[in-house]
């Protein structure tokens, strides 16, 4: 064999390996702990390759052994060693940027929310201004985060339409920005270098429930995301749809009522006009100062007004056509349409069967976040940790450690 074909085969080889190795970890990041046999299942790798790339993990310092898993036996009366994420492993900042505060967390693998700090932000504040807050926050987040624990990168929830390839905030209405580089503006307040990724806020609450929230286990999700806007995070055969520039989602303007009212978009009669924040504001009398914390106010009821269960009949009639479109097997109603589905559960499911083809209504189910009001918050995670499943070493070779001190200098 010619000196080219070995090196060929030696680069497949690692690639391979390294792929092999990203796979593992995903299936310990999704359980948190596992045994051994169990990953020789889900991955139909053997036994000897299995020991050999937890063992990298282990000596990366992104796994540790655990106790044998009582009753699961790899052989003749042994039982299954297993693996769990380590606890001083790396971690990543997630952040939920909404309209009026930014919730920002430490994440570990595992989904581990290892600390968290939240504050208002102004949204008619200029980006670089929220970026500033986001910064500060994120210091805040990583001041008792071991020295040696690697940073690998920074994830974003955004409620707005993001483009794929670059992280650009194409638009975000409600907080009035357009064009906005937001990842790069957090990056110069805090004068670090780490990878960044921004994404719409329905998507990563989609991504979430459906990694280890109430969909685990469900290829065909729809998380609908009621942020002041209305918009949809979709996951099928699995995976996200993201569309052509990453824009997939933005239900909240689809066409419901053509004599309905104005929307901010340009359009009139769009399902947003009926089943937003603004329109359930102006149900219930709600001052325009709150309507941010929406879902707090409507936690305070407990008996819906007359114009609040004709809002539940317009959401399960919107609810409807996405069904009918996607054929989903759950939909999960987050935001505050979790608040809202508690007082008119019923004019929701009316609706919903009211408009729903028969068919795929007999599949789906309605469903509340498994994860609360963290959806986003842990999407932001998963998106951010991304590069640890596709390759472990490249991934660590640009964390950041010692960050405290990074950002002390």
């Amino acid at each position: 064999m010619s000196p080219q074909r070995r090196s060929g085969l030696g680069t497949n080889q690692e690639a391979i390996r390294r792929h092999n190795l990203g796979t593992v970890l995903r299936h310990v990041h999704g359980a948190g702990q596992i045994s051994r046999a169990e990953l020789t299942s889900r991955t139909g790798l053997n036994r000897s390759t299995i020991a050999g790339l937890v063992g990298e993990l282990e000596s990366l310092g992104l796994s540790e052994r655990t106790s044998p898993v009582e009753g699961v036996r790899q052989g003749a009366g042994r039982p299954s060693a297993g693996v769990r994420i380590a606890a001083d492993g790396p971690y990543v900042i997630a952040v939920d940027l909404g309209v009026d505060r930014a919730v920002v967390a430490r994440t570990g693998l595992g989904g581990r929310v290892l600390q968290r700090a939240h504050a208002a932000v102004d949204s008619d504040g200029e980006a670089w201004q929220v970026g500033a807050a986001v910064a500060a926050l994120i210091r805040t987040v990583v001041e008792d985060a071991p020295a040696s624990a690697p940073l690998v990168g920074i994830g974003i929830s955004v409620p707005g339409l993001v483009r794929r390839s670059d992280g650009l905030i194409r638009l975000a209405p409600n907080l009035e920005w357009h064009d906005v580089s937001f990842g790069g503006i957090v990056l110069a307040a805090l004068g670090l270098d780490v990878p960044v990724c921004l994404a719409n806020d329905a998507d990563l609450g989609a991504l979430a429930e459906h990694t280890r929230g109430a969909g685990v286990g469900t290829g065909e999700l729809i998380y609908v995301s009621g942020n002041v806007g209305v918009g949809a995070g979709i996951i099928t055969g699995g995976q996200r749809l993201e569309g052509a520039g990453g824009y997939a989602g933005e239900v909240g303007h689809l066409r419901f009522n053509p004599d309905g009212r104005p929307c901010h978009c340009g359009s009139r009669g769009c399902w947003e006009t009926e089943v937003g924040a603004h329109a359930i504001a102006a149900a219930i009398q709600c001052p325009p100062d709150k309507v941010a914390q929406l879902d707090e106010v409507l936690d305070g009821f407990d008996t819906p007004s007359a114009a609040l269960r004709s809002t539940g009949t317009a959401l399960g009639q919107g609810l409807a056509s996405l069904v009918n479109m996607f054929n989903p097997q759950m939909v999960v109603l987050g935001g505050y349409f979790r608040s809202l589905y508690r007082l008119v559960a019923a004019e929701v499911d009316a609706g919903l069967a009211d408009r729903a083809l028969p068919a795929p209504l007999e599949s789906v189910t309605l469903s509340l976040p498994g994860l609360g009001s963290d959806s986003p918050l842990l999407g932001a995670a998963e998106i951010a940790l991304e590069p640890l499943f596709t390759d472990p070493v490249a991934a660590l070779g640009t964390a950041l450690v010692d960050v405290q001190g990074r950002l002390a200098g």
